[in-house]
C-alpha cells in the first residue's frame, strides 16, 4: 500500500446490543491499518441496556474510538449523526451486531487509490445465531471486478448486487447534504445506495469476504417464526423504494425500465408472501394498493422476461385469491 494513506472513519450505530457491541468495536480496532488513521465512531441511539456504559469504556481502553450519544432516532439518525463528525477521506459503517475481518479496511484502501475509485466493496458472508454459515446472500466474484455505477445499479435491480454500505469504503465528499440516510425507515441503504449511484465514478468489488453478517432474529427485519402476526416495517419500505427505483430509472436511465419493473413485482411477491393474513383487510389501505397494482399489471408481469416462471406464476395466484394463496404458502413453509 503507498505510504501516503488517507484517514478513514468507521461509523457503528448501536441500539441495545450490550452482548455484542464488544466484538464489533474490537473488530475494527484489530484492523491491520494504522491506528491513527482509523477513527471509529460508535452512536449511541438512546439505548436502554448497558450498550452506553459499554461504549464509555471501549472509547477509554481504546484511544480511536470516540463515543456519541444520542436520544433514539433509529439506524439512519446515528449514522447521520456519525457523518457529521467524520474526518477521513472515506467512510464505512459497520452495524453493531457484525464484525470484520482485520484485513477489511487495508484492502478496500489499497484498490480505492489503486484504481482511484469513489467506492470500493468487499464480499461478505452470513452467520447464523448458532454460528454456522448461511448461504451467501450475494455471490462473491471470481476476482477483482471493477464496474459502472449503472452496471451496480441493474444487478441492484436483479437482487444479484450488494446495497448495503456497511461493505464499502465511501469518499466522505459523496456523502453531500443531500446525499445523507433517510430517517425513520428501513431499507435505506438501498435508497441512498440508487441515489449516490448517480455521483460515483466507478465501484470496485473484492472478491474476499471480510464482512460478516451476524443473522441476529429479532432484529428489525427478521421475523421469529413464532410471531405470527409481526410484520417488520421493511416489507413496506421495500415497496416504496421499488417504485422510486422506476421513477429514477425512467429519467436516467431508460434500458433498465423494464428490469426496474421486475424489481418492483418481486418486491410486491415478497410483501405479499409475508404479510400475516391478519393483516390483509380491506382497511389495511397499503395493501390493498399492492394487490391493486399487481391485479392491473398483470398483463405486464406475465410479457417480464426478466420474471421467473415461478415468480409470474405467485403473483398471478396473489392478483386472484391473495389471502388463500397466503395461507397456502404459509401452512407449506410451517409459518
Amino acid at each position: 500500500m503507498p505510504d501516503n494513506k488517507p484517514k478513514i472513519s468507521v461509523i457503528i450505530p448501536a441500539y441495545n446490543v450490550e452482548g455484542l457491541l464488544e466484538k464489533c468495536v474490537k473488530s475494527v480496532v484489530s484492523q491491520d491499518y494504522p491506528g491513527e488513521l482509523l477513527e471509529i465512531i460508535v452512536v449511541d441511539d438512546g439505548s436502554t441496556d448497558g450498550t452506553g456504559k459499554l461504549l464509555d469504556e471501549l472509547a477509554v481502553r481504546y484511544s480511536n474510538v470516540t463515543a456519541v450519544h444520542q436520544k433514539n432516532g433509529g439506524s439512519s439518525s446515528a449514522r447521520n449523526h456519525g457523518l457529521k463528525l467524520a474526518t477521513g477521506e472515506y467512510v464505512g459503517f459497520v452495524d453493531s451486531d457484525d464484525y470484520v475481518s482485520t484485513l477489511m479496511y487495508s484492502a478496500l484502501v489499497e484498490a480505492a487509490l489503486r484504481l482511484d475509485a469513489d467506492m470500493v466493496q468487499a464480499s461478505r458472508d452470513e452467520i447464523a445465531e448458532d454460528g454456522t454459515r448461511l448461504p451467501d446472500v450475494v455471490i462473491p466474484p471470481a476476482k477483482e471486478t471493477v464496474i459502472t455505477p449503472g452496471e451496480h445499479l441493474e444487478t441492484l435491480l436483479l437482487h444479484k448486487g450488494d446495497a448495503s454500505f456497511c461493505t464499502k469504503l465511501t469518499r466522505r465528499s459523496l456523502f453531500t447534504e443531500d446525499m445523507k440516510f433517510p430517517e425513520g425507515e428501513l431499507n435505506e441503504d438501498f435508497y441512498l445506495m440508487i441515489h449516490m449511484l448517480e455521483k460515483v465514478n466507478k465501484l470496485v468489488i473484492l472478491p474476499g469476504q471480510y464482512y460478516h453478517v451476524f443473522y441476529r432474529t429479532g432484529s428489525n427485519s427478521r421475523k421469529k417464526k413464532q410471531d405470527r402476526d409481526y410484520f417488520p416495517s421493511v416489507f413496506t419500505d421495500i415497496v416504496r423504494n421499488a417504485d422510486v427505483a422506476l421513477e429514477l430509472v425512467k429519467k436516467n436511465h431508460q434500458s433498465l425500465i423494464k428490469v426496474a419493473e421486475r424489481f418492483g413485482y418481486v418486491q410486491r411477491l415478497d410483501y405479499l408472501l409475508h404479510i400475516p393474513v391478519s393483516k390483509m383487510t380491506d382497511d389495511n389501505i397499503f395493501y390493498r394498493k399492492v394487490v391493486r397494482r399487481v391485479r392491473k399489471d398483470i398483463f405486464k408481469i406475465l410479457g417480464n422476461s426478466y420474471l421467473s416462471g415461478k415468480q409470474k406464476t405467485y403473483l398471478l395466484l396473489l392478483s386472484i385469491a391473495p389471502k388463500t394463496v397466503r395461507k397456502t404458502h404459509a401452512r407449506i413453509r410451517g409459518l
